[in-house]
């Protein structure tokens, strides 16, 4: 199964994590945690293809990073509607992050439940 994960710049970001839930790893090259973590990422992505997944190089956007006050990588950053909802520094096991970004999911959709309720 083919996995689409993008690769932001500060000019793309924005507009690519501005809908639905998004996870973004910020990474570099250099990285061994950050090279572990890859192919976590990418099984997360083929088992979750209703969340955009995507990377940031922090060496080739330092904008970025210092944005969202990335200190350590890897970083995941998970986006629900372009707003930061939550972030973990370090390697994150596949079922681990599919489990959290279930859970953000659910917890948007009841928030917007609450919402056309009120």
């Amino acid at each position: 199964m083919e996995t689409r994960i993008e690769h932001l710049t500060e000019t793309t970001f924005d507009g690519s994590t501005a809908h639905g839930i998004a996870v973004v790893d910020f990474w570099a090259g250099w990285c061994g945690p950050c090279r572990a973590m890859a192919p976590q990422f990418e099984k997360a992505a083929a088992q979750r293809p209703q969340y955009r997944f995507a990377k940031v190089d922090v060496d080739a956007e330092p904008a970025l990073a210092a944005r969202f006050g990335i200190r350590s990588i890897p970083t995941l950053l998970v986006l629900r509607d372009g707003e930061p909802v939550a972030s973990q520094a370090g390697v994150v096991g596949a079922d681990v992050l599919v489990e959290a970004l279930d859970r953000v999911a659910a917890s948007g959709a009841d928030a917007a439940t609450e919402r056309k309720a009120a």
